[in-house]
């Protein structure tokens, strides 16, 4: 039962970095073309797809931290002048 489950994992890592150099832009790839990587993949299965995951995936940015929302953000209803203002006319009775 414990080979069958190894055996399981092993084929869905080969399968799951054969679609990745599948649906990777071409741009992106590292070391070697996107068809090297495929036919790599494909004929020497798992040492090329662990090859693959540390070598020829495109690194992903990492998000820089900021201090408090990104432009752009949504504000909250107590950081609006508009909001604040339209709220004041309301409670003296201005509308």
């Amino acid at each position: 039962m414990a080979y069958a489950l190894l055996a399981l994992i092993l084929v869905g890592v080969w399968l799951f970095c054969l679609f990745d150099v599948l649906t990777t832009d071409e741009a992106d790839i590292r070391l070697l073309p996107k068809f090297g990587w495929f036919l790599a993949v494909l004929l020497f299965s798992l040492p090329a797809a662990v090859l693959w995951l540390v070598l020829g995936r495109p690194r992903r940015p990492v998000p820089a931290t900021q201090e408090g929302p990104p432009p752009g953000a949504p504000k909250g209803p107590d950081d609006d002048p508009d909001f604040l203002r339209d709220l004041d006319r309301r409670i003296h009775g201005e509308d």
